[in-house]
């Protein structure tokens, strides 16, 4: 038993995988917030090219 315990302590393959999924998480996030902060000027440059379209 105490030689499992053992290898469990020191076992770290999965360790990378949930790095890689925080890491991924964070970028999502990221994105998310800029996105959101970014919306209205967005929105503000496709009204202005749909109104000069339309003209």
């Amino acid at each position: 038993m105490r030689d499992l315990l053992a290898l469990l302590v020191k076992e770290e393959s999965g360790q990378g995988m949930a790095e890689y999924g925080l890491i991924l998480a964070l970028v999502a996030i990221a994105v998310i917030g800029t996105l959101t902060a970014l919306a209205g000027g967005i929105n503000g440059i496709f009204t202005k090219v749909t109104d000069a379209l339309n003209k």
